[in-house]
């Protein structure tokens, strides 16, 4: 509950983050620009008082220009302390607090002045210790404030893509789950039919048998289907003809053929490429994007085609249909757990395949652009041999 109310939060936090970054940074450059100009006054005004008190004739003239660049550079707001060759202040401007010159604080300060700026030694006026001006101390501040916003957005990012990261897995858990139960709920459902029809007879029917055996082979082969999901995808040679073929030959039986019929058609050079992978994930990924093409025609008559071949070193299956196609609002969120346009729907068939095919064999699955229907493309790295 806790996790749900900061996820709800974050992008508005990061929302304000993002304006007090703006803000801060605007900040600095209004600073940068009042400093400039301040300095350039600065600096005009002291260089006019050099200018006016060396061209003054009046006796005692440079004293007073003296004195007035005195004052000019005191208004700067610089930190000035002045030190005879003893050690012993004889001067000092714009201090943090009030002091006579043989205050002992004084000397503390000028250590860390010292600590922040070298001194500067002059023969006749002795050493000149100096801090930062009042621009440069604000613009420091501004610095460690976009510092730590900064930190502060790095960590609220960290936090909302772990906490979607998250919250994928835990929809696709659960999507796993009810996959789980429908793969399993049909043979299931079927063998308890047989169990009653045994228990309705005295005799049981003579294919009994073989439709135990075919109901107990599906539970095996959903039961292998999920034990591989957690493990490292096997390696062995795999035809992607041979492999499109089985599945168009499990879908083709179970196609409508009277009202709205599907033809399902395969188009396949032999039983190749060669690909190397785990036969039952990508068995169970190409299911998924067949299932995908006959619920999109669902209520209409139509045609999927498998499409195998190979090219620049990655075997291809595209699995097409004339259906009504892919909105382009949902495109996006098309291969995400849960996500299903379906009623009843999962939302674990496109996510399943992305996962099989990208994770487990570092191919690639994508929906292809198509001017009509859709056409999805899943590529499988070639095996060594056939490469």
């Amino acid at each position: 509950m806790r996790r749900e109310r900061l996820q709800r939060l974050a992008p508005t936090v990061a929302v304000v983050l993002v304006a007090l970054l703006a803000g801060l940074s605007l900040g600095t450059g209004l600073l940068i620009i009042q400093h400039f100009q301040a300095d350039a006054t600065a600096t005009s005004r002291l260089y006019s008082g050099v200018f006016a008190g060396l061209n003054n004739p009046r006796s005692g003239g440079e004293v007073d220009a003296l004195l007035r660049l005195g004052e000019q550079v005191r208004a700067l707001g610089l930190p000035l302390v002045v030190t005879d060759r003893s050690g012993k202040v004889t001067a000092a401007a714009n201090l943090p607090f009030d002091a006579p010159l043989d205050d002992p604080r004084l000397l503390a300060y000028v250590a860390r002045l010292d600590r922040q700026n070298p001194p500067i030694v002059d023969e006749a006026v002795g050493t000149v210790h100096y801090g930062p001006l009042p621009a440069q101390r604000n613009l420091t501040a501004l610095a460690v404030l976009q510092a730590l916003t900064i930190v502060v957005m790095v960590a609220v990012a960290v936090f909302a893509y772990r906490s979607a990261m998250a919250a994928q897995r835990d929809r696709l858990w659960v999507a796993m789950a009810r996959e789980a139960a429908h793969q399993m709920g049909t043979p299931l459902t079927s063998l308890q039919g047989w169990i009653e029809r045994v228990r309705s007879r005295p005799t049981p029917p003579p294919d009994l048998a073989d439709h135990l055996s075919a109901d107990a082979e599906r539970l095996e082969r959903v039961a292998r289907r999920f034990e591989r999901i957690g493990n490292p995808a096997r390696r062995e040679p795999i035809g992607l003809g041979a492999l499109a073929d089985r599945v168009a030959g499990y879908f083709r039986p179970r196609l409508p053929r009277r009202a709205n019929p599907i033809e399902l058609r395969l188009e396949a050079p032999g039983m190749g490429p060669l690909v190397e992978g785990d036969p039952v994930l990508l068995e169970w990924a190409l299911e998924s994007l067949v299932k995908n093409a006959i619920d999109a025609l669902q209520g209409r008559s139509g045609t999927i085609i498998l499409r195998v071949g190979a090219q620049q070193g990655m075997g291809e299956v595209r699995v097409m249909d004339d259906g009504p196609g892919v909105p382009k609002d949902i495109r996006r969120t098309l291969f995400e757990p849960g996500f299903t346009t379906k009623r009843g729907g999962w939302g674990i068939g496109l996510a399943l395949s992305r996962r099989v095919v990208e994770d487990a064999h570092e191919g690639a699955l994508v929906l292809e652009p198509s001017e009509k229907g859709a056409c999805f493309l899943m590529r499988i790295p070639l095996a060594e041999s056939a490469a």
